[in-house]
């Protein structure tokens, strides 16, 4: 390409120079032709493909330099929705109205010269269980019908102030405690590659969304999987940030959360591309005074020596690995070798007590806190899940939940010091292929296999605080297989740089499922 260039730059100016003496000669005026070789040169170019196919980079690049709208590119992220969205049921509050006049709102700001966000006329989703202003943060629960948001949750706002717009709202289960997103208001979100196993959850909607083209950037949030579960099902990237990286709060809520359940939950983005989630990121880490807990963290940290060595984490022989997931497992590893990388399997400290720990927190602070008024408005399928949940926990009295929260911290300094030998770990999202839609509402004890049997490096990684990116790295019988790259404390930047090296030798996924869905 720099050859081909520099030929055309003499050819050019070879052009110029004959232009100018022939106008000499002549009297023809040679600046006309100086000024529409300059005119052609500066034209804003259009990404190639369909508008909605873009890149939340690309898209955001796109309508700053001028070469589309934000009206336009709303537009055509809204005929996606309605052309997928009824079958997949992910998008449940449609603000198409609104989302266009923001567009034309953004294109007046443009053409003002006034300053653009990071995310400047950028569709986008938000899942409906953080607040949205005006509207009820339903939760999936309709008896919650009277939480009125009085403003938006911060993560909102801060998407907001980057000029991102927002089309809709995404579903999720009940309470948004359920890794499967069904409800008996908005009903069961579908997967897009395939409408036999999940989407994930909570955060499915997002996941299936943008999966699926509906958006460049969908919100979630994670307190036990729900970003890197529907991740991993629907074939996207996302990070779980550090917890106070991206500040949280609901000013619809009645009550503030206990003090755990906020240190172990986090905001983040899903999205296409690895650039996009960090991109996201960026726009949603942003300080808002409501939340205690936020954290002014640098993005970007001091980089390790190189090459950067990567923990390939020992599965416990308890877990029953399905041989395409050890597959992905070896082709991430190799995607990462072969980009500088230097992989080792290694026994990464206590996975199994460090995930018994973050359910018996979870699981004792929800029935003091919160398990009789959710039991009273919610359905039997979020019963049997809860139920099944539960039944994994210890039952903790005073002494033992203080004795529970001080592992915790044993649990975070022993990995943090692993980290110090080994930056990034590399470890599965599930060990066994994507399960039905509605698979933990069989049984309590088919909720303990999915939870303790196959996502345990999932939910343990919550009640560490860590950073953990998914990205999808192939796919099994037409479904994808994501892999988790795990960090230390606010090194974020570090697990996406690895996604990003997996993602470069694995390529996007979403391209392959738009061939199918045509």
């Amino acid at each position: 390409m720099a050859k081909k260039t520099a030929s055309k730059s003499k050819t050019a100016g070879k052009k110029a120079r004959t232009a100018t003496k022939t106008g000499a000669r002549k009297g023809a005026a040679a600046k006309p032709a100086r000024k529409a070789a300059a005119g052609k040169s500066a034209r804003p170019r259009r990404p190639s493909g369909p508008i909605w196919q873009w890149s939340a980079v690309a898209t955001a690049a796109a309508i700053r330099s001028g070469a589309i709208s934000a009206v336009e590119t709303v537009e055509a992220h809204l005929e996606r929705m309605r052309a997928v969205n009824p079958k997949l049921n992910a998008v449940v509050v449609d603000l198409s109205e609104e989302a266009l006049k923001a567009a034309h709102a953004a294109d007046k700001q443009r053409a003002k010269g006034a300053a653009l966000g990071l995310l400047h006329g950028v569709p986008i989703t938000i899942k409906e269980n953080v607040d949205y202003e005006g509207r009820p943060n339903f939760n999936g629960v309709p008896a919650n019908k009277g939480l009125i948001a009085p403003s938006d949750a911060p993560v909102v706002r801060n998407l907001k102030k980057a000029g991102a717009i927002v089309i809709g709202l995404t579903n999720t289960p009940e309470f948004s405690f359920r890794g499967f997103t069904d409800n008996p208001l908005h009903g069961l979100t579908l997967n897009p590659w395939d409408p036999d196993i999940t989407c994930g959850g909570s955060s499915g909607g997002a996941g299936s969304a943008v999966a699926a083209g509906i958006g460049t950037i969908a919100h979630g949030n994670d307190i036990g999987g729900s970003l890197r579960w529907p991740a991993h099902c629907n074939g996207v990237a996302t990070i779980k940030p550090t917890q106070g990286r991206i500040p949280a709060f609901n000013a619809s809520a009645t009550a503030e959360r206990p003090m755990l359940a906020h240190l172990m939950s986090a905001q983040g983005p899903l999205a296409r591309h690895v650039a996009d989630v960090r991109l996201a990121l960026e726009a949603m880490s942003q300080r808002d005074p409501r939340d205690p807990w936020w954290v002014p963290a640098p993005l970007v940290g001091e980089m390790p020596k190189r090459p950067i060595k990567v923990a390939l984490a020992k599965i416990p022989d308890d877990m029953d690995v399905d041989p395409s997931v050890a597959a992905a497992l070896r082709q991430a590893a190799d995607h990462l070798e072969r980009s500088g990388y230097r992989v080792s399997e290694v026994e990464v400290p206590d996975i199994d007590g460090v995930w018994q720990t973050w359910c018996d927190i979870i699981t004792n602070e929800t029935v003091v806190m919160q398990e009789a008024g959710m039991l009273k408005v919610t359905s039997e399928d979020f019963h049997k899940a809860w139920g099944g949940m539960k039944a994994k926990a210890n039952v903790l009295d005073l002494k033992g939940w203080m004795q529970a929260t001080a592992a915790r911290n044993g649990h975070i300094r022993a990995w943090q010091l692993f980290f110090e030998d080994y930056p990034v770990v590399l470890a599965p999202t599930t060990v066994k292929p994507t399960p039905g839609p509605r698979e933990d509402a069989v049984s309590a004890e088919r909720v303990r296999e999915i939870f303790w049997g196959e996502i345990r490096f999932i939910s343990a990684i919550n009640v560490l605080g860590l950073p953990g990116a998914v990205v999808p790295v192939a796919l099994h019988d037409g479904k994808p297989i994501g892999v988790q790259l795990i960090a230390g404390r606010y090194r974020e930047d570090l697990a996406l740089d690895a996604a990003a090296a997996i993602e470069k030798r694995a390529g996007v996924l979403a391209h392959r499922l738009w061939e199918r869905m045509g």
